[in-house]
């Protein structure tokens, strides 16, 4: 196995990755229905997402937390959203980058959980 060094592996990464997500039984309804017919677009966003935060190739513009801010999730959803995600970092890659993706996913599910806890417990609308 290789490591994440090229767009075309952000591709195969995300693509995968968000193939589980779109099958699982707990996070598909709430992708699936948030995301609904514009998944193209949705997979396009994440392939510049991580090819910014990967492979320092600045091609996200953008906030990623807003999106997130409302969703109905919990710890389950995110301790699931990290399995699928490292099962398919372990399956298709090795290398620095590949525990890089790892640990980044394992910081934005923290960071994410933690957020939307706060605004949902403060009843506060997060700034967009």
């Amino acid at each position: 196995m290789n490591d994440i060094s090229t767009i075309e592996d952000i591709k195969l990464l995300v693509d995968t990755f968000y193939g589980k997500v779109r099958e699982d039984q707990l996070l598909s309804p709430i992708f699936n229905g948030v995301i609904q017919d514009r998944w193209p677009q949705h997979l396009e966003k994440m392939y510049r997402f991580w090819q910014t935060v990967l492979l320092q190739e600045h091609t996200y513009h953008g906030s990623p937390f807003p999106p997130h801010a409302s969703l109905p999730v919990d710890q389950l959803h995110f301790n699931t959203w990290l399995s699928i995600w490292h099962q398919t970092l372990d399956t298709l890659f090795e290398g620095e980058k590949a525990n890089e993706a790892k640990w980044r996913g394992d910081k934005m599910a923290v960071m994410f959980l933690s957020k939307i806890e706060y605004y949902r417990n403060n009843a506060i609308t997060p700034l967009l």
